[in-house]
């Protein structure tokens, strides 16, 4: 189910609503203008018996007696007295004519109103009209029953059409946000796509030229500013890690001839091993830069061989044994399943032992650190396990990134801060994947999985 939060649910959800709000508004119109006309439908028939009351009386109605005026009245009233409802007054209020369907019953008068509505007990709402003619105040009603039972009827069709409206409304509004923002989920599917390893892909930019078209062309260049960003920081790091290889070469030699000479005294000599000891470290990260390069280069290539990991680990599990117990440590290794699994022993051998150094390093002396290995449901999933005191939550993820280092936590805080991320690029050339999570009790568990 689409989440309301999305631009998409947001469109159809407010076309919905203003498509209903619209058609209620005009049903609202219409309400009054159809109510309006029939009342001045009722209006008019009263209008018609008042001026036929007033032609039947005649312009004498002055000299005659009340039986007389009772008589014309009911004469010219008698045909339609299931219609009407009549009162008519004198400028004294004195009652000259009362129809009998009234039963009893009088019709009210509104001070200063000729048309209006009414309700009389026993016979329901009426439409009154008050005429006054020559002395005379004639009050005519009309049965509005049907009229109410109309506009009922106009109520309850109008509710169940914006129900309908809503419905309607609310597909066609999902399914035009659907055609609207099909440019934008093309764009964002394919700033999913684009990568280190895949900086080349562009957006595709619309001919209607349009703001989608528009967004589209400014994020392009930007992505044709950074991918050329990225090629000369590559081929800088190719460059400047192959163009020091022999540079430094040649102070390790020199170096080392001088500590064999031995013409120093031992401060002038310590200072020369530490002098060749951070070389060699520096000779290092040169080459984990340089393998870094090669990958993003694509120009690595895997010797992928189908066999069975668990004969490969129990060949590891000698020298890692031998570099922990080294360290006052102790190796607990375990391997289930037995399955085929196509994978380069040389680069997962580093894998391996990349994450048992950084194991060692944050381990406390006499710690264990455990290798499990599993193979099943088409994965072969390994961690390794040291006994330290893990990582913060957002660190877990950072680890894996280039020269990070966590310090004072053990997890390669001495080293180049590149080990995890040559982990993370070979397991990525193996279709795997790498993680790591705060294991339970103490310590820190790495996993790599690679399809099996």
């Amino acid at each position: 189910m689409r989440s309301f939060h999305s631009l998409g649910t947001r469109l159809a959800a407010w076309y919905a609503f203003a498509a209903t709000l619209t058609l209620a508004c005009l049903f609202v119109i219409g309400y009054e203008l159809l109510y309006t006309r029939l009342m001045h439908g009722l209006d008019l028939l009263n209008n018609s018996e008042a001026h036929q009351l007033r032609t039947r009386l005649g312009p004498d109605y002055a000299s005659l007696d009340l039986e007389a005026i009772d008589q014309r009245i009911r004469e010219a009233t008698e045909s339609a007295s299931v219609l009407f409802y009549i009162n008519v007054h004198n400028t004294a209020n004195n009652i000259m004519f009362y129809s009998h369907n009234l039963n009893g019953v009088m019709i009210p008068d509104v001070k200063g109103e000729h048309r209006y509505d009414a309700k009389l007990p026993g016979i329901g709402p009426v439409r009154v009209g008050e005429y006054v003619h020559e002395g005379l105040d004639i009050v005519v009603a009309t049965p509005s029953a049907q009229v109410d039972a109309n506009m009922r009827d106009y109520v309850y069709v109008c509710a169940a059409l914006l129900v309908v409206m809503l419905l309607v409304s609310s597909a066609i509004g999902y399914g035009l946000s659907r055609f609207a923002l099909r440019p934008v989920r093309m764009i964002a599917e394919t700033a999913r796509r684009i990568g280190l390893d895949n900086l080349g892909e562009r957006m595709p930019e619309s001919e209607v030229r349009d703001e989608i078209a528009d967004l589209a062309r400014l994020l392009n260049e930007m992505f044709d500013r950074l991918e050329t960003s990225f090629n000369q920081i590559r081929r800088f790091t190719a460059e400047a890690s192959h163009e020091l290889k022999t540079p430094l070469s040649l102070v390790r030699l020199h170096a080392e001839k001088l500590l064999v000479d031995g013409k120093f005294v031992p401060a002038q000599e310590e200072a020369l091993l530490i002098l060749l000891e951070e070389i060699g470290h520096l000779d290092k990260i040169i080459d984990q830069l340089l393998f870094l390069s090669r990958v993003d280069a694509k120009v690595t290539r895997l010797e992928l061989i189908a066999q069975d990991p668990g004969s490969f680990l129990r060949g590891f599990a000698p020298d890692a044994t031998a570099l922990i117990e080294h360290r006052g440590m102790r190796l607990r290794f375990a391997h289930e399943g037995e399955s085929a699994v196509h994978f380069d022993r040389k680069w997962i051998r580093l894998v391996l032992l990349n994450l048992i150094s950084n194991a060692i390093k944050a381990s406390p002396e006499h710690g264990e650190i455990r290798l499990d290995s599993k193979v099943g449901d088409g994965v072969w999933r390994v961690a390794v396990t040291d006994a330290g005191r893990g990582l913060p939550e957002g660190e877990l993820k950072r680890i894996f990134e280039r020269f990070v280092r966590v310090q004072g936590t053990g997890y390669d805080d001495k080293g180049s801060g590149l080990g995890l991320s040559i982990c993370r690029s070979i397991l990525d050339m193996h279709q795997g994947h790498i993680y790591a999570e705060n294991a339970v009790g103490v310590g820190l568990r790495v996993v790599f999985a690679i399809p099996a």
